[in-house]
């Protein structure tokens, strides 16, 4: 059996957003999927992408996935790698697909340079969460993720000067 992990190319995006989109279903979150195929390929794959994505394949077999881009830390003076999505196909789980990406991550992350690796874990999913405690990753409990979107997005757009 092989691994590789490769940067997505154009002629991935099929596949790269079936992989969202079953991300989503394991995740219970597929009615939030509002992107389109075109979308992830114009994020991806645009003059000066700000997404990008590695694909994890098993015996020449796509397997899964991380979708990140780059964030930046004013404490530490310098850019990080932030994962969007990681996702392995359930085929595929316990033969360190998951590992392997996050290490590829890592080295990415060595060799540009960068401070950190982030991500988020949804606080249900005890399986991932303790495979990430396994690896090392510190759990933040004192931060709390948050977002704004749709009508509120435009609310807080009015109050602009």
């Amino acid at each position: 059996m092989s691994l590789s992990i490769r940067r997505a190319c154009r002629d991935d995006i099929g596949v790269v957003f079936a992989l969202i989109n079953e991300l989503a279903d394991y995740e219970k979150l597929a009615h939030e999927v509002a992107a389109s195929e075109a979308d992830i390929a114009t994020a991806l794959f645009c003059d000066h992408p700000m997404l990008f994505c590695d694909i994890a394949e098993w015996d020449g077999e796509v397997a899964g996935f991380a979708v990140w881009f780059v964030n930046f830390s004013t404490f530490a003076g310098k850019p990080g790698l932030y994962i969007e999505d990681l996702f392995v196909r359930p085929a595929f789980r316990r033969n360190g697909l998951g590992q392997a990406l996050l290490g590829h991550l890592a080295r990415t992350c060595i060799d540009k340079g960068w401070a950190r690796l982030q991500w988020s874990v949804l606080d249900w999913n005890a399986p991932s969460i303790t495979f990430y405690k396994s690896l090392g990753a510190e759990l933040m409990d004192e931060w709390t993720p948050c977002k704004v979107t749709d009508a509120a997005l435009a609310r807080l757009a009015e109050r602009a000067p």
